[in-house]
C-alpha cells in the first residue's frame, strides 16, 4: 500500500457541493446567495459592517509609552532577608532559595532588620540601605553586566533569558 492508494471509507467523505451549474438540484439559479443584494453580487470584505466604522478601526491604539531601556529589578524586602538564612546574602543565594527568580535584584525597605547582615545586590532603596548599615550590615552595590552603557532596546536582554 502507498500513500497515492489511501483513501476514506466509503460514505465518509462527500463530494463537495457545486453550486451554480443550473436549475437542477440545489444551488441553482441564485446559487444560495439569495435574490439581489449586496451579499448576492461581488462580495463584502472581511470585518465589513454595512459602513458602519468597523471593530478594527473602533478600538483605541498604541495609547501610552513603553520605554525600550527599562530595567526590570526583582524585588526583595527587609522582612524576606530578615527571614533569610545565613550572614551572606547575593543574587546566587536568594536565587537558590526561590526567593527570586531572574534578572537583577533590587532591596527594598519594608520591614525590621534585627541582625548584621552582609547583603550584596545590583539596588538598594535609601531605606533599605539605611536599615541595613543601622544594624550593623554592610552593602555592596553590584554593577549592573551592561555596564555604564543601556541595556539592549528590544525588551530587557536580562529579564528575557
Amino acid at each position: 500500500m502507498k500513500v497515492h492508494d489511501l483513501k476514506p471509507p466509503s460514505g465518509s467523505a462527500r463530494p463537495r457541493r457545486r453550486v451554480g451549474r443550473g436549475i437542477a438540484g440545489k444551488g441553482g439559479k441564485t446559487a444560495g446567495r439569495g435574490m439581489k443584494g449586496q451579499g448576492a453580487r461581488g462580495g463584502v470584505p472581511p470585518g465589513f459592517e454595512g459602513g458602519q466604522t468597523p471593530l478594527s478601526l473602533r478600538i483605541p491604539k498604541l495609547k501610552g509609552f513603553k520605554n525600550p531601556f527599562r530595567i526590570e529589578y526583582a524585588v526583595v524586602n527587609l522582612d524576606t532577608l530578615e527571614a533569610f538564612g545565613g550572614d551572606e546574602v547575593s543574587p546566587e543565594a536568594l536565587r537558590e532559595a526561590g526567593l527570586t527568580h531572574k534578572g537583577l535584584v533590587k532591596v527594598l525597605g519594608r520591614g525590621e532588620l534585627t541582625r548584621a547582615l552582609r547583603v550584596r545586590a545590583h539596588a538598594f532603596s535609601k531605606t533599605a540601605e539605611h536599615a541595613i548599615t543601622a544594624a550593623g550590615g554592610s552593602i555592596e552595590v553590584i554593577p549592573p553586566p551592561f555596564g555604564d552603557r543601556r541595556p539592549p532596546a528590544r525588551g530587557n536582554a536580562l529579564t528575557n533569558r
